[in-house]
């Protein structure tokens, strides 16, 4: 009876999630669109420049991100499995707009360092998870 009663919460909870990342994402959209139309218009007429060029790289990856995580979260919703080979393409992502981001100008050793240790953990990772074939993620009881 508790059981049950937690995973209709569940639902109840990821559906909400979804409905709440899909408003997000149109808001990502609209602003992305806004931001690329506004680029082309300002003088001079049709060239971006190097700074706006850089800003429309981050928010396109932000909306790649949004819609990467929106479909975890769905394959959860349906599944009951978390795909573990998208968790770490989200995360490659997720590292490539900080690092198109970064001001180097004001970045320091230790957190180029850093930075370079992860991107090398998440492509191992990938590799391996896509080397090996395996379907990962987490089964419940009773689920298919």
């Amino acid at each position: 009876m508790l059981i049950e009663f937690i995973e209709k919460f569940e639902k109840l909870a990821y559906g909400a999630l979804i409905v709440m990342l899909m408003a997000v994402l149109v808001f990502a959209l609209v602003d992305l669109a806004v931001t690329v139309s506004v680029a082309v218009i300002t003088p001079p007429v049709g060239i971006i420049l190097n700074s706006e060029l850089i800003s429309l790289l981050g928010v396109f990856l932000l909306v790649l991100i949004g819609i990467e995580l929106l479909d975890t979260i769905r394959a959860y919703f349906r599944e009951n499995t978390i795909h573990v080979e998208i968790v770490v393409l989200l995360a490659i992502i997720a590292i490539a707009r900080k690092v198109i981001l970064l001001e180097p100008a004001t970045t320091n050793g230790m957190e180029l360092l850093g930075i370079g240790v992860v991107i090398i953990g998440l492509a191992a990772s990938y590799y391996l998870i896509k080397k090996a074939g395996i379907e990962f993620g987490e089964r419940r009881p009773g689920s298919p």
